[in-house]
């Protein structure tokens, strides 16, 4: 798979990350659990079991990622793109995004959606992602 160099900050496709920076990025989003932390195996499994699992590393440290959830043939969804609060507005989240429909988009993959949290609007329209009118989002409760 693919990996682009920018100014020293690397992106590619992993399966692998250390559990200690997966956990950072989380707890830096606000998406951090405490019983997420009984095993490590749930922390691993996620870059593991993704379709594809972008990580963003400055000097083998991991400041950001994204993951796509999808069959890799015809449908996905973007899932979990942050970036470390230290190295946000520099266009790393644009990077992530546009880097995982790039290898979607090689696949075949023609239906690419995604949630995004209060305030990205603006951000994922800037990518493309328009909202999908008459369509309402459900979770299982």
């Amino acid at each position: 798979m693919s990996s682009k160099k920018i100014n020293g900050i690397e992106i590619k496709f992993v399966r692998t990350i250390p559990v200690d920076q997966l956990q950072a990025l989380y707890q830096d989003a606000g998406w951090w659990h405490d019983e997420y932390k009984t095993t490590d195996e749930f922390l691993r499994r996620i870059p593991e079991k993704s379709a594809l699992f972008a990580g963003v590393f400055l000097e083998k440290k991991l400041i950001g990622m994204g993951r796509a959830l999808s069959d890799l043939c015809s449908d996905a969804y973007i899932q979990d793109v942050v970036v470390l609060s230290d190295y946000q507005k520099l266009g790393i989240g644009s990077m992530i995004v546009k880097f995982l429909v790039e290898e979607l988009k090689k696949r075949g993959v023609d239906w690419i959606g995604l949630i995004g949290e209060p305030g990205t609007r603006s951000f994922y329209e800037h990518l493309g992602f328009r909202r999908m009118k008459d369509y309402i989002p459900f979770k299982l409760e």
